[in-house]
């Protein structure tokens, strides 16, 4: 079987090449720029994305400015990166809408996306709709490696984003050696509490939804039967990515929730609604991941840049604190560096 590092490397030494002999031998076709085709709903695309668009300008970091000693003053701006990737998993026009609208919102100014072959054009129609004119029509750790690294037509990127399978996402930790990426997200998952008074027959169908996303998507159900504080544990330390509280201890439950991708509340609360529809974003932590990580959001497309700056007096202010400190750990030239 291939490693899939032997599939990054040799992208990242050969390029387009590369990327073309992967492309044959796992999708038959060779890699191209995808062309719109298909029918894509439109109204319902240009839905989502203007809640997404609302929920995601709502999340901007403020800048700040301060003067926090007489003399020393400290900033933090939050900025654009220059350009992203995004991989959008096989016909996922709704994942297309979850992570380019954020990166416009943050003001990217290169969106790229790559998808596999098949439903590209699909894709590429959901793109055009948004404003966006890079899409690939490549797929799987060769398409991560080549927006990592760049080939003769496709320029690297600052960021990797996006979900994908069991494949992509080695790839993706594999390169984030090199480059940022957002979170490995994948296989799917859900994860029912039931509270007393739960209907388990909204339960099954959070659980039948889940499933559509593959044969290794984790769907299960916990129920309370009487000791709600170890169901609560059992979830918590599961920390699925998706969770869907039930029952009457729902919104009881609902603040305590350390763990998990995203929380839904009650049974008018589907995750359906989440993944098309509310503007939440939907590429979140999966395999334990949400006990140190959130969803993707705004943050995930800008960066803070810190800017100091000194006047005569400040300096000679802090000048005990540097030389104290330099002295101790063996930093002669940083003691002198601030004695101008």
């Amino acid at each position: 079987m291939t490693e899939i590092a032997d599939i990054v490397a040799d992208v990242r030494q050969r390029g387009d090449a590369a990327v073309a002999d992967w492309s044959l031998r796992f999708d038959a076709v060779e890699p191209a720029p995808a062309e719109p085709a298909g029918d894509v709903p439109g109204d319902a695309l240009l839905a989502l994305a203007g809640a997404v668009r609302r929920w995601h300008e709502r999340q901007r970091p403020a800048d700040l400015r301060e003067e926090v000693l007489p003399g020393v003053v400290l900033e933090r701006r939050w900025t654009p990166l220059a350009s992203v990737g995004i991989y959008v998993p096989r016909r996922l026009v709704s994942t297309l809408v979850m992570c380019a609208v954020p990166a416009q919102v943050a003001g990217v100014e290169r969106i790229a996306v790559a998808t596999p072959p098949e439903g590209a054009g699909l894709v590429a129609r959901a793109a055009e709709l948004l404003g966006l004119d890079e899409v690939w029509a490549v797929g799987g750790p060769q398409a991560v490696a080549a927006l990592a690294y760049g080939t003769e037509t496709i320029a690297a990127v600052d960021k990797l984003v996006g979900p994908g399978n069991a494949f992509v996402n080695e790839a993706k930790l594999l390169v984030s050696r090199d480059v940022a990426v957002d979170l490995p997200a994948g296989p799917s998952e859900v994860v029912v509490l039931a509270s007393a008074g739960a209907e388990l027959d909204v339960a099954e169908l959070e659980l039948a939804a889940q499933r559509e996303h593959g044969p290794d998507a984790v769907c299960r159900i916990v129920e309370a039967d009487g000791d709600l504080e170890r169901a609560l544990a059992r979830v918590e330390s599961l920390a699925p990515e998706h969770l869907v509280l039930l029952g009457e201890e729902a919104e009881r439950l609902a603040p305590r929730v350390r763990n998990a991708g995203s929380v839904f509340v009650g049974r008018w609360s589907p995750v359906a609604a989440g993944d098309y529809a509310t503007g939440a974003n939907h590429v979140l932590p999966t395999g334990g991941r949400a006990r140190a990580v959130g969803g993707l959001g705004l943050e995930a497309f800008l960066k803070p840049v810190t800017v100091q700056r000194l006047t005569p007096a400040g300096l000679a202010r802090v000048r005990p604190v540097v030389e104290a400190l330099a002295a101790v750990e063996g930093m002669p030239a940083h003691a002198e560096a601030v004695r101008r």
